[in-house]
């Protein structure tokens, strides 16, 4: 007699099997349409398999298609869906290539809007870490700048503004950490001009960055370090430019956590100016 328990295992086993048949003909159904000539039969199953979100089984399909469909009234909508299978999978390169050309091809197009926005994102996955060659991060910025200028409207505007910000971030991040590392190198060289002078382009380069307070305190703590080390002939003046420096910092950050330590070295500063006009 069987109880309950083990009709509910039967029935279980039972959904299981025939869950692995419709997978198992699901699966066969599409390789065999893979192989086959039948571009329309592809296009059907691609579009199915693009709604079900299988975007890398309708990917193969949509690849084997989309040249044969150039200049058909179904090219528009295979080639945004080729390109969304693309970037789906990870791959930006190629989906950013082939949603700016879907938005060259079809200016007009209803999902126009999103392949230009798509496109720039797709340029902003392909941005690496700050420490590395910026290069792809500068492309980024700029396809996303042209997608904020064409589309000012847009429904995508808020998020595309808010990748810039994080990309500049990336080149301000950048440029700060190679002109601390010329502060850093500075300690065994004895040499911090390098330093200052790339804590001075940061300043110019980056008006509004977040990093800003750093940049001045660095480039003070350089050029007081400078100061104390100096030769005796150049020392009145480096010392009078480290002074100067922190002056800036004082006035541009006075509640700054750095503060304490800079007034103790523009207090040595000050003593070892006076020393060197009693000299001279």
């Amino acid at each position: 007699m069987l109880t309950f328990a083990s009709c509910l295992k039967f029935m279980n086993r039972g959904l299981y099997i025939l869950f692995i048949s419709i997978l198992f003909i699901s699966c066969s159904d599409f390789q065999k349409t893979l192989k086959s000539e039948d571009t329309a039969a592809k296009f059907e199953m691609a579009t199915e398999l693009y709604e079900a979100e299988n975007w890398k089984k309708s990917f193969r399909l949509l690849d084997q298609i989309l040249q044969k469909y150039r200049g058909k009234p179904q090219a528009e909508k295979i080639t945004f869906m080729h390109a969304m299978c693309s970037y789906q999978l990870g791959d930006y390169y190629i989906s950013s290539y082939h949603f700016d050309k879907f938005r060259d091809s079809y200016p007009q197009s209803e999902k126009a809007e999103e392949a230009a926005f798509l496109a720039a994102k797709g340029y902003y996955f392909n941005s690496p870490v700050y420490s590395k060659e910026q290069k792809e991060t500068v492309e980024a910025i700029e396809k996303l700048q042209m997608f904020v200028n064409s589309y000012p409207s847009s429904q995508y505007l808020s998020e595309a503004n808010a990748l810039v910000k994080e990309l500049d971030f990336k080149l301000e991040k950048k440029a700060f950490e190679i002109a601390k590392q010329y502060n850093i190198i500075g300690g065994y060289t004895g040499d911090y001009n390098a330093s200052i002078e790339s804590f001075n382009n940061f300043l110019l380069e980056f008006p509004g960055a977040s990093l800003r307070e750093g940049a001045y305190y660095y480039r003070f703590d350089s050029a007081y370090k400078l100061a104390i080390r100096s030769v005796e002939y150049l020392k009145e003046k480096r010392v009078k430019d480290a002074i100067g420096y922190y002056n800036a910092f004082a006035k541009a950050y006075p509640n700054s956590e750095f503060m304490e330590e800079a007034n103790v070295h523009h207090e040595e500063l000050q003593q070892e100016l006076n020393t060197l006009t009693t000299k001279s």
